[in-house]
């Protein structure tokens, strides 16, 4: 029979196995790029208009343009918007000839999640994990530009980006000026001198007024196991993603009600983009994926970012998404195994003609949840919060009637 270490193991363990794994650098590559990793790291904390940047060069660089959704902007003081189009754009930006080595921390993670003796699947779970470890392992590239190309015009849009932050990200709003687009209708930007569709993304356009939805990823839609190391590790690196039973039904559900813009907020670092966008473009709507904008440079902070100040990150960025509509109503989802309804009810307090519905799935396929589940626990989250607007919920279908009484509200 397979060996399985056991879930009791301290998450200590597994950092310092996962660790001594993925720190495993040859001493001369690390000599030859000090100097210019330096230089670009300091540039980093200088203005935009850093004398020290450069653009990102195809042959030396790998970008990702994460998708995003564009708004019109709203004067709260006379509830006007404006007829232009902006949208915040993330772009990560790695050195292509980052670290390749991954062997030794594919190892030690397949150890680590007892795969080592699995009869059948073996091969797959490591090429999964190769897959997926790479981006932690991955060089970032701070003080770097980019151009991007806004197919809305012709001839298209071209907006300059940057200079990339200290974790080798451009976070910066673009605004796309006048035009006619409608509600929910897709366009998809690329990047200039990386090829017409080798780097691009989605960006969906979202009138002032509507349905929102705020949905938490990890234990809400998908099985992670959020609260036992190894099976973070696992339904992080080698499995292949599942969903929760029930939940695609349910959300293509309130999309045919309320047609709504989608924010799907996780606090995994974004070096998991790629594995949790492919994971949504399966099973969910398209929508705008936010994650922690820091980057691992090995995976031992990746259990750490599941419980860190969960609540204040993901309020800081429900702010964000308020300042873009603060006219749409809004449903939050997520779950137990975290901070999400004390992250929504606190929400709630600021802004109640916001938060339309709070719906918090009772994880109870998880180890040690019992505290975290207490009734207890939900009524002194929501202690100021209405009942009609929240509810806990363990099976999808639970919701159905209370999404009808929303509907209502039209």
């Amino acid at each position: 029979m397979p060996h399985h270490k056991s879930d009791e193991l301290s998450v200590a363990d597994a950092r310092k196995k996962v660790h001594e794994a993925s720190t495993s650098i040859s001493p001369t590559s690390a000599q030859e790029k000090r100097s210019s990793a330096f230089i670009s790291f300091f540039s980093s904390f200088l203005s935009p208009k850093n004398p020290l940047a450069h653009p990102a060069d195809p042959r030396k660089h790998t970008v990702w343009l994460l998708d995003n959704t564009a708004y019109q902007p709203v004067n709260e003081e006379t509830d006007e918007y404006q007829l232009c189009w902006h949208a915040e754009v993330v772009a990560c930006i790695f050195e292509t000839e980052g670290r390749r080595d991954v062997g030794n921390l594919v190892a030690a993670i397949a150890d680590y999640i007892g795969l080592d003796g699995e009869v059948g699947g073996d091969d797959e779970a490591r090429r999964r994990i190769t897959e997926r470890v790479q981006p932690f392992l991955n060089h970032v590239s701070p003080a770097r530009t980019v151009t991007l190309q806004v197919p809305i015009s012709r001839p298209a849009q071209s907006h300059g980006l940057g200079p990339s932050d200290r974790n080798g990200i451009v976070s910066q709003t673009v605004d796309m000026g006048e035009m006619r687009i409608y509600d929910g209708e897709i366009v998809r930007p690329r990047l200039q001198h990386f090829g017409d569709e080798a780097v691009s993304m989605n960006t969906n356009f979202a009138v002032p007024e509507g349905w929102l939805i705020v949905s938490d990823i990890d234990d809400t839609i998908k099985h992670t196991k959020t609260l036992e190391p190894t099976g973070v590790i696992r339904t992080t690196f080698a499995d292949v993603p599942e969903p929760i039973a029930g939940m695609p039904e349910f959300y293509r559900y309130l999309h045919a009600e309320f047609s709504p813009a989608w924010f799907y907020l996780s606090a995994s670092p974004y070096n998991l983009y790629p594995f949790l966008h492919d994971f949504l473009d399966e099973y969910y709507y398209p929508g705008t994926l936010v994650l922690r904008d820091y980057s691992w440079m090995d995976i031992t902070g990746l259990i750490k970012s599941f419980t860190e100040k969960t609540q204040e990150y993901k309020v800081d960025r429900m702010e964000k998404i308020r300042r873009w509509f603060p006219r749409r109503r809004v449903l939050c989802i997520g779950d137990s195994t975290q901070q999400d309804p004390e992250a929504y009810a606190e929400m709630y307090s600021r802004y109640p003609e916001w938060i339309h519905a709070i719906m918090i799935r009772k994880v109870t396929d998880v180890a040690h949840m019992e505290e975290k589940n207490e009734p207890g626990r939900f009524e002194e989250a929501f202690k100021y919060v209405p009942r009609h607007i929240w509810t806990v919920f363990e099976d999808p279908e639970e919701l159905y009637d209370f999404v009808d009484e929303l509907g209502m509200e039209d």
